[in-house]
């Protein structure tokens, strides 16, 4: 079975034709994520099916992705604790011909907002999708909804699936935008079903007289961190060290919060020290407590890659559709190709040893062996080792120093793969009708 097969098989659009017609388009964005929907789709007939699916207004995007949501629940049923990762991104339109777009972080941009919540384990297993925003701002004077919402019913429906999830314990993670003491209440009043972790931006007022930062600072630190911090733009890797302090306050309204601010010592000269301060609701203040939440928000940057997929691996946002819902259906589906991209990586780093044919079919692990001119196992192979070889198409050297393969080259290892694996079902099966005729 193809994993579209499994992941859509409760797929239900109220006609057999579209449900069939989704499942080939995500296998076949899936193969060429950065395709164009008529180079991916390889001809007029599937071009023009995939343009009618996403211009049936039948069909809404939450019906697109209810299967992914249900499968998504069951994956997550299996682990003690899921992080549920919220943050925004634009979609940048600005120049194409797309009736409902609205304007952007500067007003000559024209485009949209996707506001995904993103479940993962604290080892950073992605399990998938379980709720979206996505909206497009009206002009200036026009009734507008109010955009922060978002943060609180994003809570809402993480605290709905903790309730369908009695046997593993949901924790809502957002960076500073989501600190906000309404989204605390709200989780108070609701009985905190879902744990919260905010990153703050707020450096309160006590109600019982103090800052909230330098409360929570006074005195000696629980210990201290020491990891490296990846390189950016500008900035190479380092070494970050940071003191760590922890302190249950109450904040005003009655809000009980735990805070931890982990604090850089000695960053190199010309350089910002990095500082975090987290909110939660968990009551832990010692050491190892603060140093789970620190953890738990550091596995926040997931997000971040599965904005990187859907924005350069699946290229959205030079997506052709020339309506704000035909927009909406393409970026669910596309969401789901994503999501699998990043499965595959983080798999192929943390469970090596599974068996590659839970992952992919016959033809598409014996390629990547074909391709490479390597010998073609009689048994499947490890998870690891089929990845390592698709990532090396897609330009991984595989050298001592480069550790485990990217997204980037396994988004381009996985095109070459696919189109091979087509290639040997199409030969196989025009092979089988010259016989039968």
């Amino acid at each position: 079975m193809m994993w579209a097969e499994e992941e859509f098989a409760d797929l239900d659009l109220g006609d057999a034709r579209l449900n069939r017609r989704l499942m080939r388009l995500a296998e076949t964005f899936a193969r060429q994520p950065q395709a164009s929907i008529p180079s991916a789709c390889g001809g007029w007939a599937e071009t023009k099916g995939a343009y009618r699916f996403f211009g049936a207004g039948s069909v809404g995007w939450q019906d697109i992705l209810q299967p992914h949501w249900d499968c998504t629940r069951t994956r997550m049923s299996e682990h003690p604790v899921v992080l549920c990762l919220q943050d925004t991104t634009e979609l940048d339109f600005n120049g194409q011909k797309i009736a409902g777009l609205g304007r952007l972080s500067y007003e000559a941009q024209r485009g949209m907002y996707l506001h995904p919540t993103y479940a993962v384990t604290p080892d950073r297993e992605p399990l998938g999708v379980i709720d979206a925003w996505m909206w497009a701002r009206p002009e200036v004077g026009a009734p507008a909804p109010v955009e922060s919402t978002r943060w609180i019913e994003g809570y809402a429906r993480v605290a709905e699936q903790a309730s369908a999830l009695p046997q593993s314990r949901l924790v809502y993670v957002a960076d500073r935008e989501g600190d906000m003491l309404e989204l605390m209440q709200y989780a108070q009043t609701l009985g905190h079903p879902a744990d919260w972790l905010l990153r703050a931006r707020h450096d309160r007022k006590l109600p019982g007289g103090g800052k909230l930062w330098a409360t929570v600072t006074t005195g000696e630190p629980l210990g201290s961190i020491r990891f490296t911090q990846p390189a950016r733009p500008g900035q190479p890797a380092r070494e970050v060290r940071q003191s760590v302090y922890a302190r249950r306050v109450t904040l005003a309204g009655g809000i009980t919060v735990t805070c931890v601010v982990a604090r850089e010592r000695q960053a190199p000269p010309g350089i910002k020290p990095l500082e975090w301060r987290l909110l939660s609701n968990r009551d832990g203040v010692d050491f190892a407590s603060a140093i789970e939440l620190i953890d738990w928000y550091r596995v926040r940057w997931e997000i971040e890659l599965l904005f990187h997929l859907v924005k350069n691996a699946c290229r959205i946002e030079a997506l052709q559709l020339s309506t704000v819902p035909r927009l909406e259906r393409a970026i669910a589906l596309y969401l789901v190709v994503a999501w699998r991209i990043a499965r595959l990586m983080r798999l192929g780093r943390t469970c090596p040893e599974l068996p590659a044919e839970l992952f992919f079919e016959p033809d598409e692990w014996k390629g990547a062996h074909v391709l490479l001119k390597k010998k073609v196992p009689g048994s499947p192979p490890t998870l690891n080792t089929v990845i390592r070889l698709i990532a090396t198409l897609g330009g991984f050297l595989g050298r001592k120093r480069d550790g485990e393969p990217g997204v980037k080259t396994l988004w381009i290892g996985l095109q070459r793969v696919t189109d091979f694996a087509t290639g040997l079902r199409y030969a196989r099966e025009s092979g089988e009708r010259l016989t039968c005729g």
